[in-house]
């Protein structure tokens, strides 16, 4: 399960990278799931890391 958030998190990650620099606009949706995604990258990176 920690794995497929992992993933999901960095999908989204990129998909606001292509959004924001390829200019389409995705509303302010696309930020809260990019806070949560990047939420859960710092957790995956602290718990490996302990």
């Amino acid at each position: 399960m920690g794995n497929l958030l992992y993933v999901i998190a960095v999908i989204l990650v990129i998909v606001w990278a292509i959004s924001y620099f390829g200019g389409y606009y995705t509303g302010g949706v696309i930020h809260i799931l990019l806070v949560i995604a990047i939420i859960a990258i710092l957790l995956r990176v602290i718990r490996s890391a302990a």
